[in-house]
């Protein structure tokens, strides 16, 4: 029964491949919007879970997500290092500035200023210069993809002992690094502590976030509780503070509810398209169910049969689909607008689920009608 029922299945080429074609497109549509969703949502927390050496982010109780600053006074920092179980902590800043080349060139930079002692915060991946070169007097990295868009059509690695000015104050790129793709596409650019809050316009505070290691033994989620207590300012984890500016954008924004609409576009055309070419189908080959009965084929066997022939057409047309998705990925790696975006396995089993329930709702239309059909269709006209 199974061979006949896939002879049934590739005998009409045509409906054959429309069905494979329906299911992989649902699934690259489903697979690739769902992937580039999850990574432009990663990338709105991507400056927090770069810094790796830090477990507690300490901020003002009024900043919601990482991009919304509200500086703390100097003296924060004494009162988050004088809580019980603080390994340490360090100040870190983050804010916007205006970088011009000796060109002229004039671009808005996301500026990140790190611990001038412990370095905590800055990349640990470079291309070129090291983690020492930033300790030189006016120095300042750039992310690869940042030293790209400052000087177009140049290789990134050549900025490298290029001299430029934040508010005309000199500086020098003494390193290029590999740092996670921000959500906000201005270059990124690392510097001193000491030498950001320098360089940027004098404010009466300056310190974004101070950052804070815990002792061994001390549960995150309790230091956090504890720095809140006694300092009076909000306290989360690197985990918690990444997914509360996750959660900023996805309820602050009109993302979700574009990608949203995409993905369900997706599925009901997948589903349409499917269970259309489906019930046409196992119309067109009722005569063939009808002979079936009339030799003593059961409906379970017939069941069967229609239910190999959805499955394997939904396996082939789910791996098109999803090998066109990460194909798709791979080769736009490089590409600045979709880098850190991958499929996921998380999304690959997901959208499985999906393609198999499109695929069994399909089936089970078209079953009702082979089980009503009369074997003496067979000797009808």
């Amino acid at each position: 029964m199974r061979i006949v029922a896939l002879k049934m299945l590739t005998g009409d080429r045509a409906k054959y491949f429309a069905l494979i074609f329906g299911i992989a497109f649902a699934t690259l549509l489903m697979s690739q919007q769902i992937s580039i969703f999850i990574g432009l949502m990663n990338r709105t927390a991507s400056q927090v879970l770069d810094v790796r050496e830090a477990d507690v982010w300490v901020m003002d109780p009024r900043v919601n997500y990482i991009d919304e600053v509200e500086a703390l006074p100097d003296e924060a920092l004494g009162r988050v290092r004088s809580v019980q179980g603080v390994e340490w902590a360090v100040p870190f800043y983050k804010g916007l500035a205006i970088f011009r080349t000796s060109d002229g060139l004039v671009n808005q930079v996301s500026l990140i200023g790190v611990d001038d002692e412990t370095l905590v915060g800055a990349p640990r991946i470079w291309q070129a210069g090291d983690l020492e070169s930033l300790r030189e007097p006016d120095a300042i990295l750039f992310d690869a993809q940042g030293a790209a868009f400052i000087w177009p059509g140049k290789d990134p690695l050549s900025a490298m002992g290029q001299e430029a000015e934040i508010n005309d104050n000199r500086v020098v790129v003494r390193g290029i690094v590999d740092a996670s793709a921000p959500f906000i596409t201005f270059p990124v650019a690392y510097m001193r502590y000491s030498q950001a809050v320098s360089v940027t316009p004098p404010t009466r505070n300056k310190m974004s976030f101070v950052l804070a290691r815990a002792r061994d033994g001390v549960a995150l989620e309790e230091l956090a509780r504890r720095i809140e207590a006694q300092t009076g300012l909000q306290a989360h984890t690197r985990e918690g503070f990444a997914w509360r500016s996750i959660f900023y954008y996805l309820t602050r924004t009109g993302i979700p509810v574009n990608f949203g609409i995409t993905i369900m576009l997706a599925i009901i055309v997948g589903a349409a398209i499917t269970a259309q070419t489906f019930y046409l189908f196992v119309i067109e080959n009722l005569k063939q169910f009808g002979a079936l009965k009339a030799i003593g084929a059961t409906n379970g066997q017939i069941a069967g049969m229609v239910l190999l022939q959805a499955a394997v057409v939904g396996a082939i047309g789910f791996c098109f689909g999803i090998g066109a998705c990460a194909i798709f990925f791979s080769f736009t790696q490089s590409v600045p607008a979709l880098e850190g975006f991958v499929l996921r396995w998380q999304v690959l089993a997901g959208v499985a689920g999906v393609v198999g329930l499109i695929i069994v709702i399909a089936s089970l239309g078209s079953l009702l009608k082979v089980f009503r059909v009369d074997p003496a269709i067979v000797f009808r006209g």
